[in-house]
């Protein structure tokens, strides 16, 4: 049994699958791994650790693999050249990339996106969305001290004193925390807000005071929060202001993945705020938390420096590639059973809800529903049964006494 590691092509992309020091637990497991030479160059990984680590550097690695596992989606191209039954394991973001899921149903291949990996407990070592946003959090928190043209942390000196920074962070999900954390441990004053009750004792948990609008609280399926209405988003929004305008630096981690991220802060609110105060927004890729910031930029709005994320995980490329790569060992080992003489197989359970509920393509299917229909359309019924001969009546029979009692009786129905 073989597992092919990409090498990513996409631009800006710089994390890597797999990682040296867990190539190990596949080998372990009974796995060949073929690694494309290069794979981890830009996580500053060697091709000769790698090797050392157990695994094979091949050009062709994708030849006779049973499962080929990478960040980003294949490209088209590659996915052609997959034989069918092959499996993948990648981001998969369906709803933006419709045309990579028709590439893999129609090449026969078997596609697991591990941002639709159920959020239960069972799964949570198997949680790549969590993995890369601990990243984020704290890459956001790092960027927005890099760009704060004054200290965090407060100072007291014979000189005078320097008063600490005040940061706000919008969102308390993974990546929000950890915002929070950096943010904290490097000196600053935090305060976070969050949608959701059960945020406001996490965000204390991180030494940051919880703001509190009194508004109604918008708890949502799998720890995401409700959408919310134009009308409370308004009144959350004039709330919000002043803290904000206080704030020397604003960082916004909300988002909902597969989905438009909400607009928390108006360019009008952004204008607020103090002369070279900085607005670090995680969710510009996906249509962005403040209104303006743009993906990959910095741009100025009143007399704020806005700078948009894009692929945040990936401008830390070494430890989102470890975290990752994990997440990808421990899905792995919950697709791979033993044969009688101790083999490893290659054979995911789909009666897995972890496994059904990640799997896109399946044997020239696409297995996710959600995604079905919108590129498929929703389900045609099938034609109508003809109408079958009702059965003769067969002629009444009494049964013996002793036949009777034998019938099942139900004492709760007859009381």
């Amino acid at each position: 049994m073989k597992i092919a590691v990409a090498k990513e092509a996409r631009d800006g992309e710089s994390r890597v699958a797999m990682v040296p020091e867990l190539v190990a637990k596949l080998t372990g497991l009974g796995y060949d791994v073929a690694v494309e030479p290069g794979a981890g160059l830009h996580a500053l990984i060697a091709d000769e650790e790698y090797a050392a680590a157990g695994a094979v550097l091949d050009d062709a690695a994708f030849d006779g693999a049973d499962l080929v596992v990478s960040v980003q989606p294949l490209a088209a191209e590659r996915i052609r050249g997959l034989a069918r039954g092959t499996t993948t394991i990648s981001f998969l973001p369906v709803n933006q990339e419709p045309e990579t899921v028709v590439e893999l149903r129609d090449a026969g291949v078997t596609a697991h996106a591990v941002e639709l990996i159920p959020r239960i407990s069972r799964a949570q070592s198997m949680d790549a969305l969590s993995s890369q946003a601990l990243v984020s959090g704290y890459r956001c928190a790092i960027v927005a001290a890099g760009m704060l043209r004054r200290f965090l942390p407060l100072n007291m000196t014979a000189a005078g004193t320097v008063q600490a920074a005040e940061v706000v962070v919008l969102g308390a999900g993974v990546a929000g925390l950890q915002a929070i954390a950096t943010a904290k441990r490097l000196g600053a004053v935090v305060r976070a807000y969050d949608v959701r009750a059960a945020a406001a004792e996490e965000i204390r948990s991180m030494g940051a005071k919880a703001i509190d609008l009194q508004l109604e609280t918008l708890e949502g399926a799998g720890g995401y929060a409700r959408e919310m209405t134009e009308d409370r988003a308004a009144r959350q929004r004039d709330l919000l202001t002043p803290y904000i305008a206080a704030a020397d630096a604003l960082i916004t981690t909300a988002a909902v993945p597969g989905r438009t991220a909400p607009m928390l802060v108006t360019r009008e609110m952004v204008e607020q705020m103090k002369p070279g105060s900085v607005v670090v927004d995680l969710a510009a890729e996906t249509g962005g938390n403040v209104e303006g910031s743009v993906a990959g930029e910095v741009v100025r709005i009143g007399n704020a420096q806005v700078w948009g994320g894009r692929n945040v995980p990936s401008q830390m490329p070494g430890p989102a590639s470890k975290l990752y790569a994990q997440n990808v060992v421990n899905l792995v080992t919950l697709m791979t059973t033993r044969d009688d003489e101790g083999h490893a197989l290659f054979a995911p359970d789909y009666a897995d809800e972890i496994l059904s509920g990640s799997c896109v393509t399946q044997d020239g299917r696409i297995v996710h529903e959600p995604t079905r229909e919108q590129i498929e359309g929703p389900a045609q019924p099938g034609p109508e049964p003809e109408p079958q001969p009702e059965p003769e009546p067969e002629p009444e029979t009494s049964a013996p006494p002793d036949e009777q009692l034998d019938l099942p009786y139900d004492q709760e129905a007859d009381q």
